[in-house]
C-alpha cells in the first residue's frame, strides 16, 4: 500500500482497500470469484504455487481472491501481519489450536468464555491437552496457572455475556516474558473499538459474523498474526513449514494443518457481504455503544431489574480498566432480572427488541442465556460464570435510543 494510504484514518483506508488493490476492471468492490479451480499457463507454476514457491491460487478450499481481499482488510484493520479467513469465528479457534497444540501441552483460558469455546477447550482434554480454567480479570491468576508445557494464553477482551474486562496488557506482558503465543478474541470489541496488537497480542480471532460484518447476513471467522510472536521459539512447528520467513511459520502452518485439513473455508459470497458490511463498522460500533450506555443506566435505576452488568458503567468491577483500554465499552450488556419476574415474559412483551440469538447485529437482540446458548454448561459451571436463571444478555444495536428505552419501559411495567 502506498505512503498515502498507509497514513489514512481507520475508516479511509477500510473503505478504499479493494480499489488501492486494483481489482478487475476498475470496480470497487472485490467481485465475487466462485471458481474453485484456478489454472496456469505453465504447469511448472501451478506446482510452484502448490509448493509455496511462489504466490498465487490452487484450490478454492485453501484460498480465493475475494476472501484474500477480506484478509487483506482484517489485517489492516488489526494493524497485523496477515490474515487467514474461515467459515466461522469458531472454525478460526478449533483450526488455529488444532494446528499448533500436541498432546502435553497445556492451554490457559479465561474462565468466562463463550460457551461453544469454553465447550471446544474442554474438547481439547480429550486429545491430551491440558487446560486450565481461570479469572483473567487479574494476570496473577494467568501467572499462577503456569507450567513449564503452557503454549497459549487465551482470553476474549470483554467476557459474554457477563462483561467481565480481561487484564488484557499485564497478560501480554507476562506471556511476552515466557515465550507463550497470547490469543485475544476482539469479538466482542472490534478492530475499532481496540486493537490486540497494542498489548502484544500474538494471535487475534474475530468473528465476522458479529460486528464487523455487522448485519446477520453472513457467517465468517478470521484469525490475523500479529507478527510479534517468535515463531523460530516454538517447538510445535513441523520441520516442513520452518523454511522462509519466520515471521510467516505459525500462519503457514494454521493455513495447512488447520484450514486445509479441516476444510473450514470462507465461501467467496460471505466474503463478499462481511467486506461490504465492514465499511461502515466504526459507525455502526460508536452507535451502538453509545444506545448501550444509555440503555444500561435506564437499567441500572430500574426497580424491576436486580443488576446490570455493562463495562461503560462505573459500578461494574472493570470499569477502569475498560476505560483505559477501549475506545468504548461496547455495545454487549446482561441484565438481571428481579426474582418475581419471568425472563420469558418479558421477552415476549418486548417489540423493538428481538427475542433471538446472535449479537452485533444491526437490531437489538436479546437472549435468555441459562436457557439456551449456556444451558449444555449445567447450572453448576452457570453459577460458577455468575449466570443466573433471569439473565438476559443483550446486542445492543443501532436504533433510536427512544424507542429502546420506550420499549424495556412498557415490558417492565
Amino acid at each position: 500500500m502506498s505512503s498515502k494510504s498507509d497514513a489514512s484514518g481507520f475508516t479511509t483506508t477500510n473503505l478504499h482497500a479493494d480499489r488501492r488493490d486494483h481489482p478487475e476492471h476498475g470496480v470497487l468492490h472485490k467481485p465475487v470469484h466462485t471458481s474453485v479451480a484456478f489454472t496456469y499457463d505453465d504447469a511448472h507454476d501451478l506446482a510452484a504455487v502448490f509448493q509455496g514457491k511462489k504466490p498465487g491460487y490452487n484450490y478454492g478450499r485453501q484460498q480465493n481472491p475475494t476472501v484474500n481481499a477480506l484478509q487483506n482488510r482484517i489485517t489492516k484493520m488489526e494493524q497485523g501481519l496477515t490474515s487467514t479467513a474461515f467459515a466461522t469465528g469458531m472454525a478460526a479457534i478449533g483450526s488455529a489450536l488444532f494446528a499448533l497444540l500436541r498432546p502435553g501441552d497445556h492451554i490457559i483460558s479465561s474462565a468466562f468464555l463463550f460457551g461453544n469455546t469454553n465447550s471446544l477447550l474442554n474438547s481439547f482434554r480429550n486429545f491430551g491437552i491440558d487446560v486450565s480454567f481461570v479469572d483473567t480479570t487479574r494476570v496473577e491468576n494467568v501467572e499462577a496457572a503456569l507450567t513449564p508445557a503452557t503454549r497459549l494464553v487465551f482470553t476474549e477482551t470483554i467476557a459474554n455475556p457477563v462483561t467481565q474486562v480481561a487484564d488484557l496488557k499485564l497478560i501480554g506482558q507476562l506471556c511476552a516474558s515466557k515465550g507463550i503465543i497470547y490469543m485475544v478474541d476482539n469479538t466482542m470489541t472490534s478492530p475499532w473499538l481496540f486493537r490486540p496488537a497494542q498489548v502484544g497480542a500474538s494471535l487475534i480471532v474475530n468473528s465476522l459474523t458479529k460486528y464487523i460484518g455487522g448485519h446477520g447476513n453472513a457467517l465468517g471467522g478470521m484469525l490475523t498474526d500479529t507478527g510479534l510472536y517468535d515463531w523460530e521459539k516454538f517447538p510445535n512447528i513441523l520441520d516442513l513449514y520452518r523454511q522462509g520467513d519466520v515471521r510467516l511459520w505459525g500462519t503457514t502452518q494454521i493455513r495447512k494443518k488447520g484450514l486445509r485439513d479441516f476444510g473450514a473455508t470462507l465461501g467467496p459470497e460471505a466474503a463478499h457481504h462481511l467486506a461490504v458490511g465492514s465499511e461502515t463498522l466504526p459507525l455502526r460500533m460508536d452507535r451502538a455503544a453509545d444506545n448501550a450506555q444509555r440503555l444500561a443506566e435506564f437499567c441500572e435505576s430500574h426497580p424491576r431489574i436486580k443488576k446490570v452488568y455493562y463495562p461503560g458503567l462505573t459500578t461494574h468491577p472493570q470499569h477502569q480498566l475498560a476505560r483505559t483500554l477501549f475506545r468504548k465499552p461496547g455495545a454487549i450488556m446482561s441484565i438481571d432480572l428481579q426474582d418475581d419476574l419471568d425472563c420469558f415474559d418479558f421477552l415476549n412483551q418486548l417489540d423493538c427488541v428481538i427475542a433471538s440469538s446472535n449479537l452485533g447485529d444491526t437490531r437489538t437482540l436479546a437472549i435468555p442465556v441459562a436457557h439456551t446458548i449456556f444451558y449444555e454448561m449445567g447450572a453448576e459451571r452457570r453459577a460458577s460464570m455468575g449466570i443466573g436463571d433471569n439473565m438476559i444478555r443483550l446486542s445492543v444495536g443501532i436504533e433510536d435510543i427512544d424507542d429502546l428505552l420506550n420499549d424495556f419501559e412498557q415490558a417492565l411495567k
